[in-house]
């Protein structure tokens, strides 16, 4: 991949995976392991933008106590709920015992929608970097600041990884100062791509996806509406549910990135430039596709 302004034309030119006609397995399964007592709705969000964007099966892996909730509210999943520590995070041995049988079966695997940066996330993300089998991987949030650690681990992925950062996570992933992330994206970017081998989605006002050959595609972003809580989850979740479809990691980021940002634009159009919810992003995906998708000859 050659540096880009990512458009829909040059999109076209590379496109998804298009399912054939058969079973929802041959469109992928992906799991989400992620919410804690206080931010349940994080992987719920990342769920249903997945299916949204095409996988098949969903499976949900939370904690317990969000664990009937969340599968009322999205039926389509199963949703395995974990133990828990007293400050309501997925506990790390029942994470170690249950996520790595689920994710050998998985064709993607979306870690950390809700879930917080330390010592609990880090186990977890060892846990899933060392027993994901053959599934794509896409880490957000809190699992991102400690990755510097387990380079090796995201390297041995072979491509197959994607991470989302904000400036502030890839300050902390980087060990450096925010402003510095801010001032120069994209060399930030680069850096952990080299770093952990894998594509780097840099979020901002104006998005940058580099893979870990050193091509990058730039996004001018989909406008100030998409700044919203929950925004990030939908955005990571698009990309997985590409990444289950059978798109390879640095197609699954482009993709996915536009169709976040377009989502925006269209919102923006019909509710208003700020003010649309996260969970309205997710609904305008399969209308977007459809539309991209007309023109590929797929």
């Amino acid at each position: 991949m050659t540096e880009n302004h990512l458009t829909l034309e040059r999109l076209r030119a590379t496109p998804l995976p298009m399912p054939e006609e058969g079973s929802k397995e041959q469109r992928g399964t992906i799991l989400v392991v992620g919410g804690s007592a206080e931010v349940p709705g994080a992987a719920l969000l990342a769920g249903v933008a997945a299916l949204r964007s095409g996988a098949g099966r969903l499976r949900i892996a939370t904690v317990g106590s969000a664990a009937s909730a969340m599968a009322l509210a999205l039926p389509e999943a199963r949703v395995i709920g974990l133990a828990e520590t007293e400050e309501g995070e997925i506990a790390p041995a029942a994470a170690a015992s249950r996520l790595p049988p689920l994710a050998e079966r998985c064709e993607a695997v979306l870690i950390g929608p809700g879930l917080s940066a330390g010592t609990t996330a880090d186990a977890i993300s060892r846990t899933l970097l060392s027993a994901h089998g053959s599934a794509a991987l896409v880490i957000d949030a809190g699992m991102i600041a400690g990755l510097a650690a387990q380079a090796e681990a995201v390297r041995s992925c072979r491509g197959r990884a994607v991470i989302t950062p904000h400036a502030g996570e890839m300050a902390r992933l980087l060990g450096m100062d925010r402003s510095a992330v801010e001032a120069d994206p994209l060399a930030a970017a680069r850096r952990a791509a080299d770093l952990l081998g894998c594509v780097v989605i840099m979020k901002g006002a104006e998005s940058w996806i580099v893979d870990p050959s050193g091509g990058s595609w730039h996004y001018g972003g989909g406008g100030v509406g998409l700044a919203t809580s929950g925004s990030g989850d939908v955005l990571s979740g698009i990309v997985a549910g590409l990444l289950a479809r059978g798109a390879e990691a640095a197609l699954a980021a482009a993709w996915g990135v536009y169709l976040h940002g377009q989502a925006g634009r269209l919102l923006a159009e019909r509710v208003g430039p700020i003010g649309f919810l996260a969970r309205e992003i997710a609904d305008t995906i399969p209308a977007l596709l459809r539309e991209a998708e007309a023109g590929t000859g797929s």
